[in-house]
């Protein structure tokens, strides 16, 4: 009981606690007056930014798993990506964990379906530290103080790193082979060559994530625009995949108020002040929550859903 309920414990403290240090400081009647003030269009693009972003991401996890061999119907790719996003409004981890089991219950192999997932949230990353690096002269152009710069180009030499330590694994001594650990660790070495060692699924993976973050940037500068915040395209790009980072983070739920401490933070370099960067990850964040909501509706109609209910109707 213990083990199950406490890490959700730790969780929902650390939200709590960032919630209240970072709202501690919001006037909420001049917040809420400034966010019935956005453009309705805005919302519009931002939702359909956003859905394009799901369509992104199952083009993307679809790629890694036509590299590895997967053989997924580029509807049932969306479906499971889509279902996987409605469990990650929870935490990131969870999603992910989901998306593996409908993979599995799907008809992948348990390898293809952990592998797959772990790969693709790999090119994910991989590809918002690309991002950051690239367009980050781009703000110290602009705001040349701001502190921490070399932090992306290190993470970039630690996710080529991490990428070549994989890629050995199954290098490791014959006899390590008995233990299931390691021979799972073995598949994965073999899966992360074969996608990040040809050039057509390396590039075009990291291609597509490297898009559905200049995305993500381009919905919240579309919602700062219709907040009337002086925030930036080139802001928005550099910035926001930081917080997209820390976010993913699982230490909190759903990344609720570490978004927003996060938010507060790295705009405040630009010189977005504290309660507008808050507002604007609320709002971001209520964009997110009602786009990835369908994805709910999708797990109840699908056949994973179906399975355990015609299982008990089976043994009544």
């Amino acid at each position: 009981m213990v083990k199950r309920y406490l890490p959700w414990l730790i969780k929902a403290c650390v939200s709590g606690l960032a919630i209240w240090w970072v709202m501690r400081k919001v006037d909420f009647a001049g917040a809420w007056g400034q966010a019935k003030s956005i453009e309705p269009w805005t919302l519009a693009v931002a939702m359909a930014l956003m859905l394009a972003q799901i369509m992104l991401g199952a083009v993307r996890w679809g790629m890694v798993l036509r590299a590895l061999g997967g053989h997924f119907s580029a509807v049932r790719t969306l479906a499971v990506y889509y279902m996987g996003l409605f469990f990650t409004l929870v935490t990131t981890m969870g999603g992910d964990a989901m998306r593996m089991f409908f993979s599995r219950r799907a008809g992948l192999s348990l390898t293809a379906s952990v592998n797959s997932v772990m790969l693709e949230r790999g090119v994910t990353v991989l590809g918002l530290v690309v991002l950051v690096v690239v367009t980050e002269p781009l703000l110290l152009a602009r705001a040349a103080d701001i502190p921490g710069a070399w932090v992306f180009p290190a993470l970039l030499v630690v996710c080529i790193a991490g990428i070549l330590v994989l890629s050995v694994l199954d290098r490791l001594p014959l006899s390590w082979g008995r233990w299931r650990l390691f021979r799972a660790l073995g598949h994965l070495a073999g899966d992360t060559r074969t996608l990040f060692f040809s050039p057509f699924w390396s590039i075009g993976t990291l291609t597509v994530a490297v898009i559905g973050h200049i995305n993500l940037a381009v919905s919240l500068w579309v919602l700062a625009k219709g907040l009337g915040l002086p925030v930036g395209l080139v802001d928005c790009l550099v910035l926001f995949p930081p917080v997209i980072l820390i976010t993913t983070l699982p230490i909190s739920i759903g990344g609720l108020g570490v978004r927003e401490t996060a938010m507060a933070t790295v705009f405040g370099f630009v010189g977005l002040s504290h309660e507008s960067a808050v507002l604007l990850s609320l709002v971001f964040f209520a964009v997110s929550v009602v786009t990835a909501l369908p994805g709910g509706l999708v797990f109840l109609l699908s056949a994973e859903a179906r399975a355990p209910r015609e299982t008990l109707d089976a043994e009544a």
